[in-house]
């Protein structure tokens, strides 16, 4: 999952994406709101973690701007202003929930998991591909039930494929969904993973390669009796 961070605070904003990175989540921020717009306008994203302070356009003015163009996506809004007042101010401008600075950065990420439960219609099934299972509620995979030891940026590859299926996927599409805008993959990064990722799932016993390479065009999923 995307996920949009639009944050003044340097300090606060590589905290979140730490935090979130290590949880599985593709990260990008933004300073201000001008440039929250423009990623909004780019990319689509499963969330906004939105300061209600911003240089250029305030939360309160891009969270309006996104109800204004129909975009639904679930925002969380973060302030310093600890008044009633203002937290009617954030929602009616259409916020999905409010946290206060200080927060509990583990409060917050519970917030931040029920916002993309609601985002969602229902919770992510066990995804299957022959003996392989992928499980996106812990991010566990075992192959005939031998657990494979997977990075984060692994599993999302992993997972993404077998999403998939046998629609190929080019290495530029890959990068597109897999690293932030921060990030600078060359696709020799999507190549070394798909090489890790092919070498751990033989070791759990896959018979020959599950990870199939289409020749000038990507890679997909091999087909499995």
């Amino acid at each position: 999952m995307r996920i949009l961070v639009v944050e003044d605070d340097l300090q606060i904003a590589d905290l979140l994406t730490e935090a979130l990175t290590n949880r599985q989540y593709t990260v990008d921020t933004a300073q201000d709101g001008a440039i929250g717009w423009d990623w909004l306008e780019t990319l689509e994203y499963d969330l906004v973690v939105l300061d209600l302070t911003l240089p250029k356009l305030s939360g309160i003015e891009l969270c309006q701007k996104l109800r204004d163009h129909n975009i639904s996506t679930p925002v969380l809004m973060l302030t310093a202003r600890d008044t009633v007042s203002d937290k009617i101010v954030g929602l009616d401008a259409g916020a999905d929930a409010y946290i206060v600075k200080p927060f509990d950065l583990e409060e917050l990420m519970a917030q931040i998991r029920a916002l993309l439960r609601r985002g969602s219609a229902t919770m992510k099934p066990k995804l299957y591909w022959g003996s392989l299972c992928l499980d996106p509620s812990t991010y566990d995979v075992t192959y005939s039930e031998q657990p494979l030891s997977l990075t984060p940026k692994e599993y999302a590859l992993l997972e993404l494929l077998v999403t998939n299926g046998r629609r190929v996927l080019s290495r530029p599409g890959i990068i597109d969904r897999l690293w932030s805008l921060d990030e600078s993959p060359t696709e020799e990064a999507v190549k070394t993973h798909i090489r890790t990722l092919r070498h751990k799932l033989r070791a759990a016993g896959t018979p020959g390669d599950l990870i199939e390479t289409v020749h000038g065009l990507g890679y997909r999923m091999r087909q499995v009796e």
